[in-house]
């Protein structure tokens, strides 16, 4: 892997293929929410939900990456996405404390293992 090829793809600002990746693997991470509901992928049923927050995730991810790119060449689309990244970003906090975190408050002491 040449050292200009990561350079490039890390350069948010003149770049977008790193959203794009992001996007990409948030369908792929959809794809595998929606087959994991059937009957053959019994196995693996109980990751669905995790599936699905995180193709949401990625999908985010790939939605802000994209933004920093809009911002130095785009400020008009900049200025309409900046709205739908708050409300994702609002989305996802309710998905992660309802479907990971189990309705369970947040305290250190849990993190901390004490």
């Amino acid at each position: 892997m040449s050292e200009k090829f990561t350079d490039d793809l890390f350069d948010l600002k003149n770049d977008r293929r790193l959203s794009v990746y992001l996007y990409r693997a948030g369908f792929a991470a959809w794809l595998l929410y929606i087959v994991s509901g059937a009957r053959f992928m019994e196995s693996v049923r109980i990751y669905r939900t995790d599936f699905g927050i995180f193709s949401f995730f990625l999908m985010v991810m790939g939605l802000s990456a994209s933004m920093i790119y809009d911002y130095y060449h785009h400020p008009t689309e900049f200025a309409q996405k900046k709205k739908w990244l708050a409300v994702s970003y609002l989305v996802l906090a309710g998905l992660v404390y309802f479907f990971i975190l189990n309705n369970e408050p947040v305290s250190l002491e849990g993190f901390l293992g004490r």
